[in-house]
């Protein structure tokens, strides 16, 4: 999948052919979480673009758009809580078989560009549209002044289709961005992994924190190793979901179609320690794996020479949620806390493995 990121020479210059293409079928959008309702609309879009022999092209926004209106007006509450980050966006569409990702960055300048100069500028001068696809509530331009209508009526007299996709429904339930957030704020991953159509995952590069989970934990029964961490930066200060989780880590071994490692995750700010440490307080998913394999000495594979995983990309699924977050009033009683985590998911996976086999009993 092509990734576009930016056209920029397109506001400051409207002759500019910074990324020319031979055209292409287009869709617009956050596409925030990839959920079923838009892997609907991407086949949709990727089956108009085959016929027409044109590449299948998204246009999304970094930041989102909501995100640069609540920083203009010092309002953060604005904000809409993230469910996925960009590197996450970015694997779900190509997993649904986009061939190119146009991502703009939503700044003042985007903001301020009218309706029909968005028409004009980027979809025709830019992308050179051949057939644009919308959802039922797109709006766009400054002042949310365009909507389909306005987008319709351009494209019959520019020459490209355009179409609109009604809402997707699961039971009954309208599949959007919003019920994504609303089923990880309660903390619902079942019904979470209903609307995406996959279990709930956070994928990124391992990295540096304070190494005091190695200490946590050292002298108590089964944890000679202490509490070992995997540390995943989520690039947002408002993630859709927090607590403490069971977890699933997949990439972690060498080999691709190793099983997963079952884990217990904490996301979130990590209110127990202390806020100005390496991560200088930002949102963090540290992930402890219940029982390292053999062939991970050490708790960690062999990379490049060293037993280590920093820099390595992990995907972690996030399948229940044990409770929110927690401040301890002691390192002891941190230790204490994980200690009963750690049971805690492995009663989950237990449980989780038990109905799996009276499940497959059943079915023989």
């Amino acid at each position: 999948m092509k990734i576009i990121r930016g056209l920029h020479a397109l506001l400051s210059d409207p002759a500019s052919t910074a990324t020319p293409t031979n055209g292409c079928a287009l869709t617009i959008g956050n596409f925030d979480g990839v959920h079923r309702g838009h892997q609907a609309m991407l086949a949709l879009l990727n089956n108009e673009a085959r016929h027409r022999g044109i590449p299948s092209c998204v246009m999304t926004f970094e930041p989102h758009p909501r995100d640069h209106f609540a920083a203009t007006h010092h309002k953060p509450e604005l904000a809409p809580a993230r469910i996925a980050t960009l590197r996450d966006k970015l694997t779900e569409l190509a997993r649904c078989g986009v061939d190119q990702v146009v991502v703009l960055p939503f700044n003042a300048r985007l903001a301020a560009l009218d309706a029909q100069a968005f028409i004009q500028r980027i979809l025709v001068e830019q992308l050179g549209v051949r057939y644009v696809l919308v959802g039922d509530d797109f709006r766009f331009g400054a002042g949310r002044r365009g909507d389909y209508a306005m987008l319709d009526a351009a494209g019959t007299a520019q020459g490209f289709d355009v179409a609109r996709m009604q809402s997707y429904e699961v039971h009954g339930l309208r599949v959007s961005s919003s019920a994504v957030r609303d089923a990880l704020a309660r903390g619902d991953m079942a019904a979470t992994a209903a609307l995406l159509g996959r279990p709930y995952s956070i994928s990124g590069h391992v990295v540096h924190g304070r190494k005091l989970g190695r200490e946590l934990g050292a002298s108590a029964p089964g944890q000679g190793d202490g509490f070992r961490t995997l540390n995943l930066r989520f690039s947002h200060w408002k993630p859709a979901a927090s607590g403490i989780f069971a977890v699933q880590v997949h990439g972690l071994r060498p080999d691709p179609g190793a099983p997963p490692l079952p884990g217990v995750a904490n996301l979130g700010v990590r209110p127990s320690l202390d806020p100005n440490d390496v991560n200088g307080g930002r949102v963090l998913l540290e992930t402890h794996c219940l029982d390292w394999p053999a062939d991970m000495a050490d708790g960690l594979p062999l990379h490049q020479g060293q037993r280590e995983a920093y820099g390595k990309i992990i995907r972690v699924e996030l399948l229940h949620k044990l409770h929110d977050e927690l401040k301890y009033a002691s390192l002891d009683a941190l230790t204490t806390g994980i200690a009963k985590d750690c049971a805690q998911a492995r009663a989950h996976f237990a449980d989780h493995t038990q109905t799996r086999r009276q499940t497959t009993r059943d079915r023989i």
